[in-house]
């Protein structure tokens, strides 16, 4: 089975951008952990029928009544729990840990840190960054493919806008090279 996991996509409209719809339409199941921020945005998820989704920090109070806080449910024996603020670093998922053994899960899914991630220890933690608003990394959303019990994840980029740190590593990266070009003709 094929899962397309994404967050925070804090879209205001239902229009989905179109290569993540692609994605979407060639899923068996889309998660979202949270922060559709608008009922328009959640509806457009919800249209295919095949999202599993918990309400974000940024979500409306219609959303938050709508939507658990916490989710879980079962995938070809695997245990998936979801929520939207796992833990607040990307560099130490010692909190997400804890969580995932709290809601007795194979994998946990959240959101909140728009920073992919995925990291395999005695459990799976996923974070799929966000595929509209990524924050130190680009846009991206995560695959994950659950066959038989075994689990693979990936994690997809997308097209879109970049944060403003990625733009300036890359120019950073990009002067660097110049540098090296100089001097070598030098």
């Amino acid at each position: 089975m094929k899962l397309i996991v994404l967050s925070d996509t804090h879209l205001k409209t239902g229009v989905i951008p179109q290569q993540l719809q692609t994605l979407l339409d060639e899923c068996d199941l889309i998660v979202h952990a949270g922060d559709f921020s608008t009922v328009k945005a959640y509806n457009a998820f919800n249209a295919s029928g095949k999202l599993k989704a918990v309400f974000g920090n940024d979500d409306t109070s219609e959303l938050k009544k709508l939507l658990p806080e916490r989710l879980k449910f079962e995938v070809e024996g695997v245990k998936i729990g979801v929520v939207h603020e796992g833990g607040l670093s990307v560099n130490d998922t010692t909190a997400q840990g804890y969580l995932a053994k709290e809601m007795d899960v194979d994998i946990l899914i959240f959101g909140h840190l728009h920073r992919p991630l995925i990291e395999k220890k005695d459990v799976v933690l996923v974070c799929p960054g966000s595929p509209t608003k990524p924050r130190m990394s680009n846009p991206s959303v995560v695959e994950l493919i659950i066959e038989k019990g075994s689990i693979n994840g990936r994690i997809i980029t997308l097209e879109g806008g970049t944060c403003d740190y990625i733009k300036f590593r890359d120019s950073l990266e990009k002067s660097k090279q110049e540098k090296n070009r100089n001097k070598k003709k030098a």
